[in-house]
């Protein structure tokens, strides 16, 4: 047996060596709450930037529709002839101004939905409703927009599909996005648009173009905020770049996915996927009649 004198040092020695253990222990933990404050403060910091930035998208949002609606009434005014005739050049000079004013209205609207979005306040309102609805509504909006008659806007009938219960006013603004951005992109050709039931939950949408296509090396940024494809047709036209990216987190509030196939010079299909039944496994709903 050992003396008792070694012993009493061990026991000693193990006291220590407990003490520096422990008290590197409480400086590990004072410095694991010091870091958790740290990052607690920048995600303060960050909400409250987030917060600001949406509530700024919002106020200007907002505040720029006034002027935009007195100029496209004007224009209205100008173009019914109120104050008289016109000639063919302020004819072409009000065109001019209308459509700009068109493209600046639609600027505002997807600021203020990204800003709502990123704000958690765009409310998603399911029903059930029939695709065919859908397209026949499409096709009214855009009619009067089609002033290219080298390029045709074409529906497929939605054959042996079945209702959808989501936000059908959220899917419309997805695919007039997508729509509008195919219009613009393809000089003469045709925009098409279909819908195909990818199983027994999920049905996508496409819209595909015979337009100016996209290189792959754009198709993993043409969804991100303020992108645009570098292309000479670009250049002659206006945007914000918002549009795709609104789509894309609007099919995310709606459970699903945006996707782009293209090429360049070969045209391009967007599309986007969404469940038959928002919610589905979350609420339970009786099955349309």
């Amino acid at each position: 047996m050992q003396p008792v004198a070694e012993l009493e040092e061990a026991l000693r020695a193990s006291r220590r060596e407990a003490a520096d253990l422990q008290a590197e222990l409480e400086e590990t933990n004072r410095g694991v709450v010091a870091l958790y404050a740290e990052l607690d403060a920048q995600a303060e910091q960050l909400r409250q930037a987030t917060e600001l930035k949406s509530r700024f998208l919002a106020y200007m949002s907002h505040e720029f529709r006034t002027p935009i609606s007195a100029i496209r009434s004007i224009t209205r005014l100008l173009s019914d002839r109120v104050d008289g005739p016109l000639t063919d050049e302020q004819e072409r000079q009000i065109r001019f101004i209308e459509t700009s004013a068109t493209e600046f209205a639609e600027m505002v609207d997807d600021l203020l939905d990204l800003a709502k979005i990123e704000a958690g306040r765009v409310e998603i309102s399911p029903a059930w409703f029939e695709m065919v609805d859908l397209f026949s509504a499409l096709r009214g909006m855009f009619k009067p927009l089609l002033t290219n008659a080298d390029t045709a806007l074409i529906f497929e009938e939605p054959l042996e599909l079945p209702r959808l219960y989501t936000d059908d006013r959220r899917l419309s603004q997805i695919l007039r996005n997508f729509i509008s951005n195919a219009l613009k992109f393809t000089p003469r050709g045709e925009v098409r648009v279909s819908a195909v039931r990818l199983d027994d939950d999920n049905v996508r949408f496409s819209v595909s173009d015979t337009g100016i296509g996209i290189a792959p090396e754009h198709h993993a940024a043409v969804f991100d905020d303020f992108a645009q494809v570098d292309s000479p047709v670009q250049k002659r036209l206006r945007g914000t770049g918002l549009g795709l990216s609104l789509s894309r987190r609007l099919a995310h509030l709606l459970g699903g996915e945006v996707g782009i196939e293209s090429e360049l010079g070969k045209g391009s299909v967007f599309f986007v996927t969404v469940p038959v039944q928002l919610h589905k496994a979350e609420t339970a709903l009786e099955s349309p009649k």
